[in-house]
């Protein structure tokens, strides 16, 4: 009762609204990953089927080329009227994949791909915008809450898609895209209940520090670190699954299972992960990160059964939460409300320019070298991560007022 009591109204409400956002937003993501390829091998012609991928790839492109302008635009007119223009963005890229879909053009799918990657850039700030209002002891609890959001969207934009596909028949897949649209329009209308202050003039003009001056902050490396490596790792492992189960002989119904356990593990773990950064210290929780998605890794190199795939996918997901969350929790210590826009912009076009790379890479890891090789791939970079967060841990001891 007493937690209850001393949240104030505004902040829990926006807590509520961004988490819904959330499971909005990573229901179309998820319904995007499920439709995409299959649209695009489908509109492809038989010796163009190579190019099925393109459209993912170009949803992470999208993402990495719009979050800088996203964090910065809504540095000047604020996380609500941003939402807006996000979700203003995501209601057109499904009109366009559904138009894609009615003109048999992967062009147009591609178009609709790069606009959704654009909508995700503005999205992904859901998490920050929380933390923007929360008082420092409530950030992590805040970031993992509107995370928490994610576990809805991986149930229901799966089923969306499968409910949806033949909703225009015989424009297959076209109804799924129409409903992306609807579900970006809920959005629209419930980021309007957003209570967020719009920037103060006076801090837009407001430079801050020089941003080469804050990357240099040992905290702000760490983050940069965790976020980037734990996203890499997670989406080049996510991305090879399927092809890998493929290969040792599971069909889509497997797999499918295998990256619906993945969404859960990847955002259940955010109803305690922010209790447990309070509880125990953000360094502790991005090392635990680094220990699980390590571990995912090493399940994976010890064979191919069905249990195999399905605890590592989930271990890379639980991962990637406590990677992602306590880096963006360890993030917000590193700048002034001035220095805000230009931070976080900075931190996540590392981040996505990052997935985008291991999109790109994974199958062609895959195929040219093998699971083998791509989960061995992953060791050094969870390993730097745990060592990291160690590091700075062991330095903030070391520099601790009153310590030896």
């Amino acid at each position: 009762m007493s937690r209850v009591t001393t949240i104030d109204i505004p902040q829990a409400r926006n807590v509520s609204v961004l988490a819904i956002a959330q499971a909005l937003f990573i229901s179309v993501q998820s319904m995007s990953a499920a439709t995409t390829p299959i649209a695009a091998h489908m509109l492809l012609g038989e010796s163009e089927k190579a190019f099925a991928t393109v459209p993912i790839f170009l949803v992470h492109f999208g993402i990495m080329a719009t979050t800088i302008p996203a964090s910065l635009l809504m540095g000047f007119i604020g996380r609500r009227n941003g939402f807006s223009v996000g979700a203003m963005v995501g209601v057109t890229s499904g009109l366009v994949g559904c138009a894609a879909l009615y003109q048999k053009s992967f062009w147009l799918l591609c178009l609709s791909a790069m606009l959704q990657g654009a909508q995700a850039a503005f999205c992904w700030y859901f998490r920050l915008a929380a933390a923007d209002t929360a008082d420092p002891q409530r950030r992590a609890n805040a970031i993992s809450l509107v995370l928490a959001g994610g576990v809805l969207a991986g149930i229901l934009g799966p089923q969306t898609a499968k409910w949806t596909a033949d909703w225009l028949a015989p424009a297959t897949f076209a109804g799924v895209y129409l409903a992306m649209a609807a579900f970006s329009l809920v959005m629209l209308g419930l980021v309007q209940a957003l209570s967020i202050p719009n920037p103060n003039p006076q801090l837009s003009t407001t430079r801050g520090r020089p941003l080469r001056v804050i990357v240099r902050q040992p905290a702000y490396r760490v983050a940069l670190v965790s976020s980037v490596f734990g996203y890499a790792v997670m989406m080049l492992t996510m991305a090879a699954t399927p092809l890998a189960m493929l290969a040792c002989g599971y069909g889509f119904s497997e797999s499918s299972t295998v990256i619906q356990a993945h969404f859960i593990g990847m955002f259940l773990p955010s109803f305690f992960t922010g209790y447990l950064i309070t509880r125990l210290g953000v360094l502790p929780i991005i090392a635990a990160g680094g220990l699980a998605a390590s571990a995912c890794a090493l399940i994976n190199l010890s064979g191919t059964a069905f249990a195999n795939f399905f605890i590592a996918n989930v271990l890379v997901g639980v991962g990637w939460n406590f990677a992602y969350i306590g880096g963006s929790t360890l993030l917000t210590t590193t700048y002034t409300v001035a220095e805000r826009a230009k931070v976080q912009a900075s931190h996540d076009f590392t981040v996505y320019a990052a997935t985008a790379t291991a999109a790109a890479v994974s199958g062609v890891l895959h195929a040219n070298l093998g699971w083998t090789v791509l989960n061995f791939t992953a060791l050094p970079l969870m390993g730097a991560v745990t060592t990291a967060a160690i590091w700075l841990l062991l330095r903030q001891r070391r520099t601790a007022p009153g310590s030896a």
